[in-house]
């Protein structure tokens, strides 16, 4: 099923979801120009994001959520009984959910291809926290749409879908 139109997430209130998007966005902006001027070494903290990024789409679980709940975050995205801890919904796998884990697996395999074969990888995570900045500060990803417009179900807000004029 193929769509159209502009998927765009809320962004009418700062939800932790959105939260964390803006805050994995600068990590990997920092981690990666650490890297490339001081020491590639800090492209760990890129690895780092991104296996967080995975874990959070296989169990729920986000650790940046947690902190930001206990700060008086409200999630969008999140478990019913999550009770103190920040969990992601895990029942189906829905655009978002998607989004973490395509992120966490591409831009951990674009760190270890700029320690193993060429800084010039360094582009890649880049230019994932700038996409991420773009999206927690707009509502709109590129990633989100390629894989709202191949049929992936939204659950942020479906109704903030934009139509194309025809």
């Amino acid at each position: 099923m193929t769509r159209s139109g502009f998927y765009i997430v809320p962004t009418d209130r700062w939800y932790i979801e959105r939260a964390v998007w803006l805050i994995a966005g600068l990590v990997l902006l920092v981690s990666t120009l650490l890297a490339v001027t001081l020491s590639p070494l800090f492209i760990f903290g890129v690895i780092a994001a991104g296996l967080v990024s995975v874990n959070e789409a296989f169990t729920g679980f986000c650790p940046i959520g947690t902190l930001l709940k206990r700060l008086g975050f409200k999630g969008a995205l999140e478990r019913p009984q999550g009770g103190s801890l920040y969990f992601l919904q895990t029942d189906s796998w829905y655009l978002e959910r998607r989004i973490y884990v395509t992120v966490g697996v591409n831009i951990t395999l674009g760190s270890i291809l700029f320690l193993a074969h060429s800084p010039w990888w360094a582009l890649f995570p880049a230019f994932v926290g700038a996409a991420m900045l773009w999206f927690a500060s707009t509502g709109f990803c590129i990633l989100a749409n390629i894989l709202y417009w191949i049929g992936a179900e939204p659950r942020l807000r479906p109704q903030s879908l934009v139509r194309r004029a025809a």
